[in-house]
């Protein structure tokens, strides 16, 4: 089995999470499997750099004495806003000889500002898709997964879903009994998808201003299995169908059917993550009707169905 190296990116005012997360991930996967991952870091001049939380953190390499990356990793953070325009350079000379281009949070905007995302489809931290879709056109900036594989370029989200994505290549590279282990070890009883959410369906609209949209919210989310048509809403809401979704629409930023979709999901997604009742007693609790009906929603949101959802993303036990 080859060794592959992990190379990591330092610079000031980076976040210690984005780096120490997936580092965590390929140590212990190499612990599982001697051999499979050795993890080197550089900065620019070889210095230490101090994150921004103040940690610390003394390089292995100067980025241009760094040994070549099977998988080169870059981190966000504060140090993305302004970044040293040799860095940028850097990375857009010997990032493609990579094998796999990975960034975590704001490195995004790194890979970015050097070209390397031009034409494909890219994530960051929900806060910035906005100015890295303003700033590059030219990117695909899709601000819902977790994380985004687009050829050998993955994107990740904030902070922890850099361990998300960690995860996924360890999976790729070794197989699932690894990532578990890993996953296991680390108290991470779930590894998620990259297709789910940056934000639950609650979290992911906003939260209504008035108090009987308020209401009606709180009552699809207690409620994810009854009526919930916009007419039946409209009328505990006390408005008509058309005000009902024309006002909801405005204070929470997204139309009541697509919020109720995101809600049934969610609930759909947790029991079967949580419980071991079956597919069809949960597409009744999650107001599917029917597994049918759910296996369709979890295919075209998620790209699995309900069953195998399950197989891959239920919590491993813990021993």
């Amino acid at each position: 089995m080859p060794q592959r190296t992990v190379l990591v990116v330092l610079f000031d005012a980076l976040q210690s999470l984005d780096v120490s997360g997936p580092v965590e991930v390929f140590a212990g996967a190499d612990a599982h499997t001697p051999g499979s991952y050795v993890i080197r870091t550089a900065s620019l001049d070889g210095a230490p750099v101090r994150t921004s939380s103040g940690l610390a953190l003394v390089p292995d390499h100067a980025l241009d004495d760094a040994p070549e990356a099977d998988t080169l990793l870059v981190p966000g953070g504060r140090g993305t806003r302004s970044p040293d325009p040799r860095l940028v350079d850097w990375l857009r000379a010997h990032a493609p000889h990579a094998r796999r281009l990975v960034s975590v949070c704001t490195g995004a905007v790194l890979l970015a500002e050097a070209g390397l995302l031009d034409g494909r489809r890219a994530t960051t931290h929900w806060d910035h898709c906005g100015t890295l879709a303003r700033n590059h056109p030219a990117v695909d900036v899709d601000p819902d997964p977790i994380y985004v594989r687009d050829g050998h370029v993955a994107t990740s989200a904030g902070v922890t879903s850099g361990i998300d994505l960690a995860l996924a290549l360890v999976e790729e590279d070794l197989g699932r009994d690894a990532a578990l282990t890993v996953a296991r070890h680390l108290v991470v009883f779930l590894r998620r998808p990259g297709n789910q959410a940056q934000f639950s369906a609650q979290l992911a609209a906003q939260t209504a201003s008035r108090a009987p949209l308020r209401d009606v919210q709180q009552w699809i989310s207690e409620h994810p299995g009854a009526d919930l048509a916009v007419e039946a809403l409209a009328a505990r809401a006390g408005l008509s169908p058309r005000h009902f979704a024309r006002a909801f629409r405005a204070e929470t930023g997204t139309t009541p059917g697509r919020y109720v979709d995101r809600v049934r999901l969610e609930h759909a997604r947790r029991l079967l993550e949580d419980t071991g009742a079956g597919v069809e007693e949960i597409s009744r609790a999650s107001g599917y009707g029917t597994s049918e009906a759910m296996r369709r929603a979890f295919v075209k949101a998620l790209g699995t169905a309900p069953a195998e959802y399950r197989r891959r993303f239920r919590p491993a036990t813990v021993h």
